[in-house]
């Protein structure tokens, strides 16, 4: 049985990723510091789902704790390490930079550690779209310059790949860095556009709509992320001394010094904000009202994911419209909240 251990495992992306896992037969050690950056019960919620497989084993710890890290690791003795877990959020990096730099510096350097002290056949780590920054040139390629963050916390991502980078060439440990877009669908986050514009129409309170409206996103639903982790878990990076021979895919990220390399994984198209909120008013019956704002402070007008790597390397392209993740995430939240 193949042992995995995944950090942010009560986290939206952690649960769903590690609930794929273990339909795979995976033997899975979540990892989950349960901050109250949103509601807990929710996390908690999840991890009590996943805790009715017998596969999954759970620590509630935070990421800066390495003593807690390290312990977790030696009990769980993976074969692959997922790590997850962030101080998410790029509004409110504004707001409390230094939650960032604990969380995603600190903890990540926890969790490259237990990395190397078992020798893991492949770490893999999330980084974001937002380290693409201030770049206006899309869709979003692997190879662009992601130089210029604009907020604490694509900065602390962008680290985090460079990070990756050392770790992988000083101790030949396999790393992928994934960067994600805007990652929607059931059980999704409370501070995420789709939930608070859900939760809004249904009470019949104004929702904010940043720049009129006039922001687009490359939209992936949860389900194709997921898909996108586990063929890269299969995918490592090779080894310097052992790439003779081997074919280069367009685009490769791979690096001449490391067996690393960084992969998009979005769903290689942008969707205007107004027509997302109208996909959702739709699947209500119902009209928001809208808060019309300008650009907030380090937020960018687009994104839009180049995903060709993560086809070239896996053979899946994410292909989720977003009307019917709407539609999903709207059917799970009126189940959830009974309404």
């Amino acid at each position: 049985m193949r042992r995995a251990l995944v950090t942010g495992s009560a986290g939206f992306i952690g649960f769903h990723l590690s609930r794929a896992l273990l339909a795979e037969g995976w033997q899975v050690a979540g990892f989950d510091g349960m901050t109250d950056y949103y509601d807990v019960r929710l996390k908690r919620r999840r991890h009590q789902i996943l805790l009715q497989n017998p596969g999954f084993t759970a620590t509630e710890a935070r990421l800066e704790d390495a003593d807690a890290v390290a312990r977790c690791a030696d009990a769980a003795r993976p074969d692959v390490i997922v790590h997850l877990a962030a101080q998410a959020g790029v509004r409110y990096s504004l707001e409390n930079p230094r939650a960032y730099i604990d969380a995603n510096l600190t903890g990540t350097f926890n969790v490259m550690e237990a990395a190397q002290a078992h020798a893991v056949a492949h770490l893999l780590m999330a980084s974001t779209s937002s380290v693409y920054g201030a770049n206006t040139d899309m869709p979003y390629a692997e190879t662009h310059k992601a130089d210029h963050p604009l907020t604490i916390y694509a900065a602390t991502k962008k680290a985090n790949e460079s990070m990756g980078h050392a770790w992988a060439h000083l101790h030949r440990i396999p790393v992928t860095m994934f960067r994600f877009f805007t990652v929607y669908g059931p059980w999704g986050r409370p501070d995420m556009a789709l939930f608070k514009f859900v939760k809004g129409i249904l009470e019949g309170t104004p929702i904010d709509i940043y720049n009129h409206g006039e922001m687009w996103r490359d939209f992936t639903y949860i389900d194709d992320l997921v898909r996108g982790i586990t063929g890269l878990i299969d995918t490592p990076p090779p080894q310097v001394d052992a790439r003779d021979g081997l074919t280069a895919h367009p685009g490769d990220t791979l690096s001449p010094a490391a067996p690393w390399r960084v992969v998009n994984i979005g769903n290689s198209d942008k969707v205007r904000l107004l027509d997302f909120v109208e996909a959702i008013e739709e699947r209500l019956g119902r009209r928001a009202h809208r808060n019309m704002m300008e650009m907030q402070t380090g937020d960018v007008p687009a994104t839009w994911a180049d995903a060709g790597l993560l086809h070239a390397l896996t053979g899946y392209r994410p292909r989720t419209d977003f009307r019917d993740g709407v539609g999903r995430f709207v059917d799970w939240y009126r189940d959830y909240y009974g309404v």
